[in-house]
Formats: C-alpha cells, structure tokens, sequence
C-alpha cells in the first residue's frame, strides 16, 4: 500500500490547522497556485481581497479585534511587494501575522525570473522575523516557530518566503512542537528589586499618573491597570493604542495625552512626581520635545521588549517582563495613596478645558462620533483610517472596553480603516455592531474592498466623513504654511453612495447635524451586509488641542491662533 505523503502546500495547510487557524485573508497567483489547490479541499475560510494591501489589513484587523494570529498568503513579486505596507503598519503597532509569500522555483533564485523579488530583503526592516523555504522537511519546524514567535513577547509579523518547488515537492518531516530558537526568550516577570524599587518609588508619589499604552491591552492587563489605578488613587491617561485598556467613563480617566489630547491629561504630565508608563513606548506624539517630558517626575516604565530601555528617556525603574503579569508582581506591595489634592486639581482642569467643538457652521465629524458614542452606548468596533477624524474618534468616542478601537498607531497608515474593518468583522464575537471610520482620502486607497464586504455579507457600517480634503495636512498647511492648500483638496471625488451602490451596497447621505442621530440608526438597524453613510462634512475645520511637533507640551494650542505659528520641527 503507498504511504501518503503530503507536499509542501498540504503540509501547511495541516500545520496551519494544528495552530487553530480557521480564516486566511490573501490572492492568488502563479507561483502560489499549489497552497490554493490544496485550500480547495480544506475547511480552512479564504476570504479573497481585491488587492494584497488590502488582505494584509484584513488580517491585521483580524489580528487585532481576536488577538489571535492573522494570516496572510499572496503570490510572488508585486503580490509580495503589495503586501509590505500591511506589514509595516502590523510591525510598527505590534500585531501578530503570520505572512505566506510564493516565490519562483529555487534554482531560479537571483536570476532575476518572472516575478521573482528578493521579498525576505524587501521586509527586512518590517517583520519581527523572516524564513526563506528551501526545503519541504523544513515546513513542519518554520511554521511552529513562524506563529510562537508572532504572538509572544513583543508580537509582530513572521514573513516565511515559499519557493513554488517547494509547495509542490514531498515533505516526509514529522509534525513537531518542537522549535530550533537559541536566544529568543520570552520575557515573563521583573526583576524582585526593581519591583521593589517601583514601590518604593510609589507610596512616595503625592501626583501619581499612569500612562497606559497598546502593550497593556495586548498583555490583557486591563483589570489590573483598573485595580493598580484605583488602589492608589492614580489618574490614568493612555495613548492612542491604548485607549479602552482603562474605561473612558471611570472618574480617573483622562483620555488621551500628547499631540492632539485633553489638556488635563497634557498638563498632569507637567505636574505629575510620578510617571507610570504601562506598555507604553514614549513615542514623539505623546512626548513632545523630549528633553522636556515629565520634568518634575519619576519615571517607571514596563515594557515586554528590553530594546525600549532607555531608548527615548531614562526612567528611573525599568520593569523588563509581561505588563499583566509585572503588575500581579507590583499589586501587593503598593497601598492607598493621599492624593485627594491632586486629583481635585485635575477635576479642576477637566471642567476649565473640557473637549468641545463648534456648534456653528455645517456638518462636523465631532458630532458624528460623539452621536455614534451616545447611541451605540459605547459598545460598538471601531477601525479607524487616519487623518483629522481619527483624532476626533479618540477624543470624542468613549472606549470602555478593550479590543473595541482599532488604530494605525506607529505607521499612521492611510487605507488601514475598511479592510481592517473587514477582518475585524469576521473575528468579531461581541455581538456589537462594526463601524468604519474613514476619511474621503484614505477611503478611496482602498475602497476596491468593498466587493470583499459584499461578498461576505458583513454587517460593517461605514461611515465616510467627507470634507473634500487632506483634512489634517491642510491643517497644517492653514497653522504653519500661511494657508498655503498644497494637493490636498480632493476634488473630484465620487458620489459615494452611488459608489456603495454599484457594488450593491446601500447608502445613506447626512449633510446636517440634524440628521446624524437618524441615518446613524438606521445603519444599526441594517444587518443584511455592509451599508455605507456618505457625511458631507465641514470642509475647514482644525483638530484641537494640538501640540506641534517637537514642541514642548506647554506649547499646546486649544484655538486656531490669530499669529503665525513657526514651522515645526517634527512630522505630522
């Protein structure tokens, strides 16, 4: 009788079972035909993107939105190299990926053959790790490690580069748990000194704040982040990635800091003793001119990755280990703080600088996400694109929950908000409704998904709040560059509900804030696939608190200035 041997495609494919993996997000072609085939007898769900920016999107929402591994399989050359967007946008906010890369025939490699690209240099620089196959017995043992490195530790993409030959040609390896990784080691908990050295640090604190960041939330320590707060009495900020990790309604929350956050959260930076960053990395939109960043405070930072010890400040405590378990370490050696005063002080500058908006003038995006907020009672999926009306969804949208708010953080990736949106909706079991929240510009990078959504009859409301401009460029533009609109007005932009409709999608339009409350309901209401609100927005409005870059925070702008601003240092 003929043993069955599997090739190099079907021995992925059970390895990708064995991991749990029951939705692939990708688009075939040549070189990747033998994984299609075998997918073609598996029970394995491939949603087919209409473009591989687009799948890796997908999966990085799926990734996000589940905090299980997203996965990726695309053909050689431009398939590749459309992926390496995703890639960098996963990398830079720490999601887990696992991305399937065919390549031409190994005795081709560096003859420069149809679609060939050295895809392993190309990402280099954007994945957590990399493999080139070679040989089908090595499948087995790559793709092990391929997803324990992708979601432990410090999670982020793994590229395994897949030879056609090698999907094609017989793989006799054994399927193994075992992993061939000398070196990579998965930090677990802190040091007992610099615990006890924190808490030293801790009871001695009069204006504790705790800065939560994307590395709680993906440690799953929103509970003790909630129990550290209260047993001490600290008021807590977050980043961008963070927000949802401390629940927005809770009387400690001050939202979030840094370029475009509340001004309370913004001045206890100033005046906080104690800075406590919980997975948070110190990136430039939330410190400003660096040299000048909690000044009067002491600084504890944990952190899962040792590479960001020291990287951007010296803290005074680094706690190296996983935020969840770093904090069931600290948690039993703090106390009670008296820190009545300085919480006073601060519910005194949430009611002098509150978030507001104006009510004059047409349609504002602010009204659309502070309606969504109110009607959806905060428990609702968000993904956002990036652009003015990402920072009015994090100023304006109470996240409450973890896993609930999904942002390009690190890469600021225009096109990112629908096609995560997508595989958010499929990895979603909250029973809450999903919403797009997208931009006139980043939308149409890519919008082509919008067949995908068809297809699949995914519930997604998307909402694109259209101001008929590169809204957050032109504001830069309007502050620092005398008003000088430089391509960033987008005319020519298409009939958006029509658009929605030519792929069979249903559409709304709101033109008033009137009429927010009731288009908002009625996408709520339709669960028979994707439908689309087009919100004709004001087109000249400005983001505000604001901090330019490179700029002090006590530099921070809560009006447009009637003087010209001097051209920051930093980037948008």
């Amino acid at each position: 009788m003929k043993e069955n041997i599997l090739n190099g495609a079907e021995t992925i494919l059970e390895c990708l079972k064995r991991e749990g993996v029951e939705t692939l997000f990708g688009y075939p072609g040549g070189s990747a035909i033998p994984l299609f085939d075998a997918l073609y007898d598996s029970n394995i769900k491939v949603v087919l993107s209409r473009h591989e920016q687009g799948a890796t999107h997908m999966a990085d929402g799926y990734a996000r939105q589940t905090g299980k591994v997203g996965v990726v399989l695309v053909t050689s050359g431009p398939g590749a190299t459309n992926t390496i967007t995703g890639i960098y946008t996963a990398m830079m906010d720490s999601v887990p990926l696992v991305v399937l890369t065919a390549q031409t025939i190994t005795s081709n490699l560096g003859k420069d053959a149809f679609q060939e690209c050295d895809t392993s240099g190309m990402t280099f620089t954007t994945v957590k790790h990399s493999y080139l196959v070679k040989d089908p017995n090595d499948l087995p043992r790559i793709m092990k490690e391929a997803f324990h490195i992708a979601q432990t530790g410090r999670p982020g993409p793994v590229l395994i580069d897949l030879p056609k030959d090698v999907l094609a040609g017989p793989c006799t390896a054994p399927f193994t748990d075992e992993m061939d990784l000398p070196g990579y080691k998965v930090p677990t908990y802190a040091k007992e000194s610099d615990i006890d050295e924190a808490a030293k640090i801790i009871q001695n604190s009069k204006k504790p704040l705790l800065l939560v960041g994307h590395g709680a939330m993906i440690s799953g320590a929103s509970r003790q982040v909630k129990e550290l707060a209260e047993k001490i009495n600290a008021p807590v900020t977050s980043t961008l990635l963070g927000l949802g990790t401390f629940p927005a309604n809770h009387p400690l929350s001050l939202g979030m800091l840094g370029m475009h956050g509340t001004v309370f959260a913004n001045k206890a930076i100033v005046e906080a003793d104690l800075i406590f960053s919980i997975g948070s990395r110190f990136d430039d939109r939330i410190t400003g001119k660096v040299e000048e960043f909690g000044q009067n405070a002491k600084i504890i930072h944990i952190d899962i990755d040792a590479a960001e010890k020291n990287k951007i400040l010296k803290p005074d405590v680094f706690l190296h280990g996983d935020v969840k378990l770093v904090l069931e370490q600290l948690l039993p050696k703090v106390s009670s703080l008296k820190t009545e005063a300085w919480n006073k002080t601060i519910d005194t500058w949430k009611k002098r600088f509150p978030l507001s908006y104006p009510r004059q003038g047409g349609l504002r995006m602010q009204h659309v996400i502070r309606t969504l907020s109110e009607i959806t009672q905060g428990k609702a999926i968000l993904t956002v694109d990036v652009g003015q009306h990402q920072m009015w969804t994090a100023q304006f949208f109470d996240a409450n929950y973890p896993r609930q708010l999904h942002n390009s953080g690190g890469a600021g990736t225009m096109g990112f908000g629908f096609p995560s949106s997508i595989g958010a909706a499929i990895g979603n079991t909250t029973g809450w409704p999903v919403f797009s929240i997208v931009g006139d510009g980043g939308f149409q990078m890519t919008m082509s998904e919008l067949s995908t959504a068809a297809i699949h009859k995914l519930p997604i409301k998307i909402l694109v709040l259209d101001n008929k401009y590169l809204g957050m460029v032109r504001q830069w533009q309007d502050m620092f560059y005398d008003k000088r609109y430089s391509s960033v007005d987008l005319e020519g932009n298409p009939n958006f509900v029509k658009l929605a409709e030519a792929y069979g999608i249903p559409g709304l339009r709101a033109r008033r804030n009137a009429d927010v409350a009731k288009v908002l309901q009625k996408a709520i209401d339709y669960n028979d696939g994707p439908i689309l609100v087009h919100f004709e927005c004001e087109k000249e409005d400005n983001v505000f608190p604001m901090i330019p870059a490179g700029a002090s925070i006590t530099s921070i702008i809560t009006e447009t200035p009637k003087v010209k601003l001097e051209k920051p240092t930093g980037s948008t």
